[in-house]
């Protein structure tokens, strides 16, 4: 089993910075995948953005030059640099890892961004 912890959300005003980060624990062998998903209300969960065991990495159209993320193998740990962010942003953020074909999920730390 994996478990991940999720810390760096918060309130924060149209146009500031957060940094999520997750780290992972348990029984590790190494992720083919490290990301994170997000949750508004009433919506459906979505990708936010995530990196491969080769470097590769995916955005949503809607944060792409605002969201950095980054992955430390010998840590285990996935990090989200969110810049500009904006109301839209708002949601519960969920940190994702896909190990051995199973997917593993955190439970999720909420962003708020006041207009």
């Amino acid at each position: 089993q994996v478990q991940l912890a999720e810390s760096g959300g918060g309130l924060v005003q149209d146009g500031g910075s957060l940094r999520l980060s997750c780290v992972a624990s348990g029984s590790i062998f190494g992720f083919s995948a490290m990301g994170w998903y997000r949750q508004a209300p009433g919506k459906q969960r979505e990708l936010v953005a995530t990196v491969r065991t080769g470097g590769s990495t995916t955005y949503a159209d809607s944060v792409k030059g605002r969201f950095t993320i980054s992955r430390d193998n010998a840590k285990n740990t996935v990090s989200l640099q969110m810049n500009s962010l904006k109301p839209e942003d708002t949601a519960v953020y969920y940190c994702h890892v896909v190990q051995r074909a199973a997917d593993y999920w955190g439970q999720g730390t909420q962003v708020t961004v006041s207009s």
